[in-house]
């Protein structure tokens, strides 16, 4: 089964494709099915961003289209930098200079109060049109300094404490396993199984 990812970036296609391995997904990416345009993500939630970008992948190709949004959510910085995680510090600012800012940011607080999230939607589009969406979180703290060389984005600094370690620190199938993308790309995965 042909499954559109709506996104450009490479990390997050990297995980859709190590965590919908096995048939019959064959994952693609939106510009592998056609879609060459520029998607305005300019929704007020993180799953009304996803299905923007969904049903935009969907108008050009459609069949089978997934698409997520996800961020990071700091409670003393009133859930910034949030829906605006991948555009923090700066649409081209690389996450070094992202993570930096937010290191600054955090700079008048308390390590100990430096509780976080991580947060993913997911929207699916069917060929017929119709929709689905999946909202899952998981939660943690901002590590002191960045650690660990795996995932990608913010996984540095997302301190797991259960486990000690933070999300780069993981090895990637138990990241994927337990991660807010991997938990909503299990529901998801389940709900298109049972749908198609």
């Amino acid at each position: 089964m042909r499954l559109i990812i709506a996104t450009e970036n490479t990390g997050k296609l990297g995980e859709f494709r190590q965590i919908l391995t096995d048939p019959p997904w064959q994952v693609v990416s939106m510009r592998q099915a056609g879609f060459a345009g520029q998607i305005k993500e300019d929704g007020t939630d993180y799953q009304e961003n996803a299905l923007i970008k969904a049903r935009s992948v969907h108008r050009v190709t459609g069949g089978l289209v997934l698409a997520d949004d996800s961020g990071l959510s700091i409670d003393v910085l009133d859930g910034a930098p949030g829906l605006y995680s991948a555009r923090f510090a700066g649409k081209d600012a690389g996450y070094p200079e992202k993570i930096a800012r937010l290191y600054q940011d955090l700079r008048p607080f308390r390590p100990e109060l430096w509780t976080a999230h991580f947060v993913c939607a997911l929207a699916v589009i069917f060929p017929d049109g119709s929709t689905e969406t999946v909202l899952r979180q998981v939660d943690g703290r901002i590590a002191p300094v960045p650690r660990g060389e795996g995932g990608f984005g913010y996984d540095p600094i997302f301190y797991l404490p259960e486990r000690g370690l933070t999300m780069a620190e993981l090895p990637e199938t138990e990241k994927n396993r337990i991660s807010h993308r991997g938990l909503a790309l299990q529901a998801l995965a389940s709900l298109l199984l049972d749908r198609l």
